[in-house]
């Protein structure tokens, strides 16, 4: 037993139906039993484990405060491996606030944030990654990050964490047998063509996990799509229509979208950040201006671009949205060209921007005189020389009811007005993701603490890799894979500092 007092808290959300305090620690079934009285049973003392027991829950001194149902567990057998109890009462916040006190005055302490998850690690119920997915399946909002924090709870990354840990310890028992012979300079227990694609391969599925960190933690935020393209070409239309809402100004007037307007939905599972762009075009308004910086920000970031045209590209303004896409290749043949899109309740106005509006981030749109800043549309250094995959781009083309008969066999005509072809539209969205395999056996890393530990614990085995090709002596190349071990081991909480564990549990709620 880790614990040497006995904690309560309040469980569930307050002002529902039902309402549950947790009590765990090594007195909780002798102090419940001070302020339960069960109907027509022994107390729960004398009750056996893993057993429901109805009764008047009342204060110290008698006075009763609800009609409750009352679990009882004993340890190991609980979630925190110590004797438990969880009394179910009445959704107010009244009764369950009074029930904590009245615990409180009978022996308990007020728990701390997710000092029962906590606990359940210290009594090993659960290593430390699983305690962390316990947080995420709790902020789960969809399937997708349902599933992936299922698989961690349940301990499929753990296992893997295992059989990566144990291979290295062969490894480092094998060159710290050598150390034990140091005086016989020539004897060699570890061979280096094993050691080498022993190595290589533990190497190769740490780089697997650290890269799958960037979906998993798109699925868990949100996949960002953005929405771009000119103004008055119906973005705004387009937004309303997927998120079947009207989240966004409509109107016929340029330049209506001056900020991004963002929202959530869910495709097959999934939780996509769908994102509303200011039309590009070339203008003297300081404010628009920045709205379509921030538009170039959004291109920069996503992870799909849906760029909504009124009419064929030119060669120019296709390149533009390209380079925009940094890492998208202009001769990239898979693009998907979804075509066309009516959105005639946007009707354009008569002063129609002029085709290069899309290459106007070469000059300032306004006059040279003027003392506002140089506008600058490109983003910043960083953005365009980030290693991240490239954004997928999805062409959409407008008023398709106005040119009849003008587009190509395989074109998908879809109508943000009347909503004509949507559910196509937002599976070409998904298809574009390209996520990994989701489902409750999927070991995708969604935690940053996990994706730093791993990333150290790749530098460490490029290290020994490196001293293993350069001929280092077995203590050197020992001290690698005994980094790697270690990092390793800080994620399943083999080997975690104090102050770690305190910043982990300190995001859970009181009650787990």
């Amino acid at each position: 037993m880790i614990n040497e007092d006995t904690i309560c808290a309040i469980a569930t959300a307050l002002g529902g139906a039902l309402g549950v305090v947790r009590v765990s620690g090594p007195d909780a079934v002798t102090i419940v039993d001070k302020v339960f009285s069960p109907k027509g049973k022994a107390s729960l003392s004398l009750s056996k484990p893993n057993t429901l027991h109805y009764g008047v829950l009342h204060t110290v001194d008698g006075h009763e405060i609800d009609d409750v149902v009352v679990s009882l567990w004993r340890a190991p057998h609980s979630y925190t491996g110590e004797d438990g109890v969880e009394i179910s009462c009445h959704g107010s916040a009244y009764i369950a606030r009074s029930i904590v006190s009245t615990l409180i005055e009978a022996g308990c302490r007020q728990a701390d944030h997710g000092e029962f998850t906590m606990r359940a690690f210290l009594n090993n119920k659960m290593d430390l990654s699983q305690a962390e997915a316990v947080a995420d399946l709790i902020a789960a909002n969809n399937k997708a990050s349902h599933d992936l924090a299922l698989s961690q709870m349940r301990g499929h990354f753990s296992d893997e964490l295992k059989q990566l840990h144990d291979h290295l310890l062969k490894l480092t028992s094998l060159l710290e047998l050598e150390l034990d012979f140091s005086d016989h300079e020539d004897l060699e227990f570890a061979d280096r063509t094993e050691l080498h694609d022993l190595a290589l391969h533990i190497d190769k599925r740490i780089t697997q996990l650290a890269a799958s960190f960037k979906a998993g933690q798109a699925i868990k935020e949100g996949i960002p799509v953005a929405i771009v393209g000119k103004t008055n070409v119906g973005k705004s239309t387009l937004l309303n229509q997927l998120l079947h809402e009207d989240k966004a100004i409509v109107s016929d007037v340029d330049g209506t979208t001056r900020d991004l307007v963002e929202d959530v939905m869910t495709i097959n599972g999934v939780k996509f950040r769908i994102i509303d762009t200011a039309g590009i075009r070339q203008t003297d308004d300081k404010i628009e201006r920045i709205g379509i910086e921030r538009a170039y920000e959004a291109i920069a970031k996503a992870a799909v671009v849906v760029w909504v045209i009124d009419e064929q590209p030119t060669a120019d303004e296709e390149a533009d949205i390209k380079k925009r896409l940094r890492h998208l290749n202009s001769d990239d043949a898979s693009m998907d060209v979804l075509l066309p899109v009516d959105s005639s309740n946007n009707e354009p106005s008569n002063d129609e921007p002029s085709d290069d509006v899309l290459t106007s981030h070469d000059e300032p749109s306004h006059d040279e005189s003027s003392n506002d800043e140089p506008y600058n549309e490109e983003p910043s250094n960083d953005v365009l020389t980030s290693d991240e995959a490239p954004a997928q781009l999805i062409i959409v083309h407008n008023k398709c009811d106005l040119h009849p008969g003008s587009f190509c066999e395989d074109e998908l005509p879809i109508s943000a007005k009347n909503g004509t072809n949507i559910p196509q539209l937002e599976q070409r969205i998904y298809e574009a993701a390209r996520l990994p395999e989701i489902d409750d056996n999927a070991i995708i890393v969604t935690n940053l603490r996990h994706y730093e530990t791993l990333t150290r614990a790749h530098a460490s085995l490029s290290r020994f890799l490196d001293g293993l090709a350069a001929g280092l002596p077995s203590d050197l190349l020992a001290e690698d894979l005994r980094l790697c071990l270690s990092d390793l081991g800080e994620i399943t909480g083999q080997i975690t500092p104090e102050a770690t564990l305190q910043n982990i549990f300190r995001h859970f709620c009181v009650g787990k």
